[in-house]
């Protein structure tokens, strides 16, 4: 990422302590990372093939009966496939930071890096923003949309009990919930069987990934994660 794209923890915050309601219904290790040699100078970013190699990170995966089809990477937008970066948000190692205008999500590394992962947003009228926590995780999550949605689409009726989890399921393969304050915001990040929808602004709120970025974004993380999104 080049200087100028970096934002300042201070205009990437503004206006993040906003929330609404709409929703989307419904500690590991970290990997050692080998480095780049560069002789006496420290190296700007790490290597992980399981973050630079897109033949790695996009490939088919099988969990049981469920199986996950590869993924056309050459037809996602280089920015919005998992990457290391520079850190540009200034939070504290750990925390999963969302920027909205960017369509990214960033989990904040030590020594000054990010993992990136491209994401979709909510639709216009649907977008969330705040502080908060990664209150649990699930693993194909059922997926149960909410009266609002049923009602802006009637054909939704069928799961108002829940849809099983599936590759299929617009939850996708895993799912991280969002809690402010204790209190369940409505608001996931999850995965989704459209990964053509990444680096766009039409879900109903949540914040999507690519159901591989997903995965490996879970396998990351804790429970009580920070989440930051604005």
């Amino acid at each position: 990422m080049s200087a100028g794209g970096l934002v300042s923890r201070r205009t990437f915050l503004i206006g993040v302590g906003a929330t609404s309601l709409a929703g989307c219904s419904q500690t590991l290790e970290m990997p050692q990372l080998d480095f780049e040699s560069t002789g006496s100078i420290r190296p700007k970013i790490s290597v992980d093939k399981a973050i630079t190699d897109p033949e790695v990170m996009y490939a088919g995966i099988t969990e049981g009966p469920y199986v996950l089809p590869a993924i056309p990477y050459a037809k996602v937008p280089r920015q919005f496939q998992r990457q290391i970066v520079q850190d540009p948000t200034g939070e504290a190692p750990g925390t999963i930071v969302v920027s909205l205008k960017e369509h990214l999500l960033y989990l904040v590394q030590p020594g000054g890096e990010a993992l990136r992962y491209g994401v979709g947003i909510g639709k216009a009228g649907f977008e969330w923003s705040g502080r908060a926590n990664i209150q649990y995780k699930k693993q194909w999550p059922v997926w149960t949309p909410p009266p609002e949605m049923i009602r802006r689409k009637p054909e939704l009726e069928e799961w108002r009990g829940g849809q099983p989890g599936g590759p299929e399921n617009p939850l996708g393969a895993r799912a991280l919930y969002i809690f402010k304050d204790g209190v369940d915001t409505g608001y996931r990040i999850h995965g989704s069987p459209e990964w053509w929808s990444i680096g766009k602004s039409m879900s109903s709120g949540c914040v999507r990934m690519i159901n591989q970025d997903v995965i490996d974004l879970y396998n990351r993380v804790p429970g009580k994660t920070t989440v930051v999104v604005g």
